[in-house]
């Protein structure tokens, strides 16, 4: 018998802290990382001074600082360019109270005319293997990361890659609140 997404992260609860790593513009409260925040004491999120002009150096100190402050194990749970911010982290910084990573919808941020100026900081993206354990789950038709990127990604990472099947960005536009798949996929870390 498979559980529901809520029993599962009821039983995680009690097994360290979460810290939501939401992307550009941050996550609104029918996202489902805001609705997982919501839901469960351990989940805290790694906030930015400025969400629609985000500063990578200051994204991977907000992630250095509450990784210090959180009590282990720790698990990051991050959306869309808080995926990039974690692998920059990873990149930099040690990661031992970190047991493993929820990365969904990570953005391609490629050279060109489709990224965004306001991210530009974010490239290159690393392709160094993560020090911990992660998932990284992608969409056929997420319209910022082609599927066969994510899983040369995904690969690179070291992550177990996830094809989600046509699920847009998964986020609020694409028709993902509380998202119980995504807690089943937390749960397998």
């Amino acid at each position: 018998m498979i559980e529901n997404g809520s029993a599962a992260m009821a039983r995680l609860r009690s097994t360290g802290t979460f810290l939501t790593i939401p992307g550009w513009n941050g996550s609104g409260p029918e996202h489902w990382q805001s609705i997982w925040e919501a839901r469960y004491v351990d989940f805290r999120r790694v906030e930015q001074r400025e969400w629609h002009r985000p500063s990578r150096e200051e994204w991977v100190d907000s992630i250095e600082k509450m990784v210090q402050e959180a009590a282990p194990p720790i698990h990051l749970v991050a959306h869309s360019l808080g995926c990039v911010a974690v692998a920059h982290w990873a990149a930099d910084r040690p990661a031992a109270s970190v047991a493993g990573a929820l990365l969904v919808a990570p953005p391609w941020l490629s050279p060109s005319d489709r990224c965004p100026e306001e991210l530009s900081g974010f490239g290159p993206i690393p392709f160094g293997r993560l020090p911990f354990r992660s998932i990284l789950v992608a969409s056929e038709n997420d319209p910022y990361l082609p599927i066969e990127i994510a899983m040369r990604l995904a690969r690179s990472w070291g992550s177990e890659f996830v094809n989600a099947g046509r699920q847009g960005h998964i986020n609020i536009a694409s028709g993902h609140g509380p998202w119980a798949a995504g807690e089943r996929l937390l749960d397998r870390l």
